[in-house]
């Protein structure tokens, strides 16, 4: 259990740090693991700021890493919601589905995004993430936050 606990960390520490090779992407942050039936996951984000006209932007989009600790490849389903900390109501934004290879780790795979004005305040914002193998049950959400609308 530690050794599969070690793995879902060291994973989600360098999906947290690596660069994507767009120079113009953004970081990819993952939260807290959770986990249903042998697959385990996190939810991460990623916030790339840009300009439209003089309107500032930025394109939030929500990831996951999937980690199977069974013996054999599993399908998998995933959605992503996502929401204004302050005061908004969570939105679905993308689902989708993968093989996930027996005792392997798959991602972060991009689930579904969204354009948001950057407003006067450095607003919050949060994803939700939730996932079952073929046939299983949901696990619970795991998530991640960002407020990436600096000048």
């Amino acid at each position: 259990m530690l050794k599969r606990t070690g793995t879902v960390v060291a994973a989600a520490a360098v999906a947290a740090l690596a660069l994507p090779a767009d120079a113009h992407a953004a970081a990819i942050a993952c939260g807290g693991s959770v986990s249903t039936q042998g697959i385990s996951g996190n939810g991460c984000i990623s916030a790339e700021r840009w300009k439209d006209g003089h309107v500032l932007m930025r394109n939030i989009t929500a990831h996951t890493l999937l980690t199977n600790t069974r013996p054999h490849a599993s399908w998998v389903e995933y959605e992503a919601y996502f929401r204004v900390v302050s005061g908004g109501h969570w939105v679905k934004i993308g689902n989708g589905r993968t093989v996930v290879q027996r005792r392997s780790t798959a991602g972060p795979i991009a689930i579904g995004s969204t354009d948001r004005v950057c407003g006067p305040v450095n607003v919050k914002v949060e994803i939700r993430v939730h996932f079952r193998p073929a046939g299983g049950a949901w696990s619970n959400w795991t998530g991640a936050a960002t407020a990436q609308c600096q000048t």
